[in-house]
């Protein structure tokens, strides 16, 4: 059963962001971001109680601007999925999660060490550039489950 409802539309939007965020990252950096972006739809906490959908997910906005940068500013995340990134969608849309991304549902590259917080979240740890961070326990507990 996948971790959340998805139609063939999701699977190429999520490929694009999962690119676009860490195509340099390789395989395993784009399945960690693709982890965060499912993690937003099952998550019913914070910044995410209005989130259900992997559409929902990309186009939130938050503060003014769209959460994920891409949708601003990415070339990549405009062109079409390749076929890579639609099997690496899938698997996270399915079923995996892995740490640092497991529970995690912020990710940045600060272009310096990874902070021990962001937004007062704890740092899970790294992949390459990106740092992950997911809930305070207790804050947030539906993304453990789902």
């Amino acid at each position: 059963m996948p971790r959340v409802k998805y139609r063939n539309a999701d699977v190429d939007l999520i490929a694009r962001m999962m690119r676009a965020e860490a195509e340099g990252e390789g395989n395993q950096g784009m399945l960690y971001v693709g982890n965060v972006i499912v993690n937003r739809a099952v998550a019913d906490c914070l910044d995410f109680k209005d989130v259900r959908t992997i559409e929902d997910v990309i186009y939130q906005v938050q503060g003014g601007n769209y959460s994920f940068e891409a949708v601003q500013k990415g070339n990549l995340f405009y062109s079409p999925a390749r076929e890579n990134e639609r099997k690496l969608a899938r698997r996270v849309l399915e079923n995996w999660r892995v740490h640092p991304a497991k529970y995690s549902l912020w990710y940045f590259n600060p272009y310096a060490p990874c902070p021990s917080t962001w937004y007062n979240q704890p740092f899970t740890g790294q992949y390459k550039d990106h740092c992950f961070y997911e809930p305070i326990a207790g804050t947030c507990d539906s993304v453990y489950l789902g």
